[in-house]
């Protein structure tokens, strides 16, 4: 018996379509898992097997062999494991093969049969439109962030269980409302704002005149005279982002796995990281090419404090992807492309005059 279900992996902030192939066979028990997966992937086998029996459905005592196509492209993270669970359920004749044919399926499985959200939900719901999807099952607690997409049929399930009886016909579930970008918008809250600034009319009047021009932005001044409270409020007076900006903003924190609960990003980004972050941190990078800190405020504001403590290494890589605005980060297992438009903003403290020295006198 053969099944069949689609799913997708992410490459950078888009979904690449993966197809599940799922082939039970009389023999020796075995579960085959291929396809280059990664570990998260290859430890799916016990967690499917503990999901489906607390689910009420027994595990098949043949031989299963479950290929994830294309081969030629890495699989990453547990959220292969609920369309793997759905085409051996296929198999087993618990769900019929031709509902889920035309059926996206993304999910994470616990122990008990529930699901966990996954992340990059957003980046796959653009990516099932755009290829003509017209339904996509996804874990309930990824229905905020999904739920300004248009034109395909999202399903938001609790469990295992929901699910099979969702495609089986006898407990169909609600599709997700779809929520308008205008209505997120009047939903919105700053987290700062410049009326809790008083005084400091120069430098209010400067960030002004920087945001609205789109300029970068350097504050010096003694500690505690409110330099990072006042950058704190520039997202506050930036100009609204377009839909289109919020998609491109919330695709990218979706990938990087930080995304607020609330789902669309509908406030400008700020980012304020630590001088002693890393090059791999502000750029990006890492084992699977993520999205760093500079991505992360694409549309927003970047704020780096202290900015004579920061490594020069780390300030000299911020000068091409502010040029091009857009970043492409390579590494030996992956390649992504991401963009990096933001407005930077520094600060400093006044130089002490007990580290400056006086120039010796020269010599006559």
């Amino acid at each position: 018996m053969l099944a069949k279900t689609l799913c997708y992996a992410l490459g950078g902030i888009d979904g690449i379509p993966i197809t599940v192939e799922c082939n039970l066979s009389n023999g020796l028990p075995a579960f085959e898992l291929v396809g280059l997966p990664d570990m998260a992937v290859k430890e799916a086998r016990e967690r499917i097997k503990s999901a489906l029996r607390n689910s009420g459905y027994e595990f098949p005592g043949d031989r299963l062999v479950i290929n994830l196509a294309p081969a030629d492209i890495r699989k990453e993270s547990a959220a292969f494991d609920l369309p793997i669970a759905i085409d051996i359920l296929a198999c087993c004749k618990f769900v019929n093969a031709e509902t889920i044919a035309d059926v996206a399926i993304m999910g994470e499985l616990s122990l008990d049969g529930r699901l966990r959200p996954i992340r990059g939900a957003l980046p796959i719901a653009i990516s099932a439109r755009q290829g003509g999807v017209k339904t996509l099952i996804l874990p309930e607690d990824n229905a905020g962030e999904v739920s300004c997409v248009e034109g395909i049929t999202l399903i938001g399930a609790k469990s295992l269980r929901q699910v099979v009886e969702h495609l089986s016909g006898r407990a169909p579930i609600e599709p997700i409302r779809t929520r308008s970008y205008s209505e997120l918008l009047g939903e919105r809250t700053f987290s700062s704002d410049f009326v809790h600034v008083r005084g400091q009319s120069a430098a209010k009047r400067a960030l002004v005149i920087a945001a609205a021009g789109g300029h970068n932005v350097l504050m010096v001044g003694p500690p505690g005279s409110g330099k990072t409270l006042m950058a704190r409020c520039v997202p506050s007076i930036l100009p609204d982002m377009s839909f289109e900006e919020a998609l491109v903003s919330t695709r990218i924190h979706s990938v990087a796995g930080t995304l607020p609960e609330k789902g669309l990003l509908t406030e400008r980004p700020f980012r304020a990281p630590h001088h002693t972050a890393s090059q791999v941190s502000i750029v990006g990078g890492g084992v699977h090419a993520v999205p760093g800190e500079i991505s992360k405020a694409h549309n927003g504001v970047l704020f780096l404090d202290e900015l004579p403590e920061y490594r020069r290494d780390v300030l000299e890589a911020l000068r091409q992807p502010m040029e091009d605005g857009f970043v492409t980060v390579t590494r030996v297992s992956a390649q992504s492309t991401y963009p990096s438009e933001f407005m930077l903003i520094c600060s400093m403290n006044f130089c002490s005059n007990s580290i400056i020295r006086k120039r010796p006198k020269m010599a006559a």
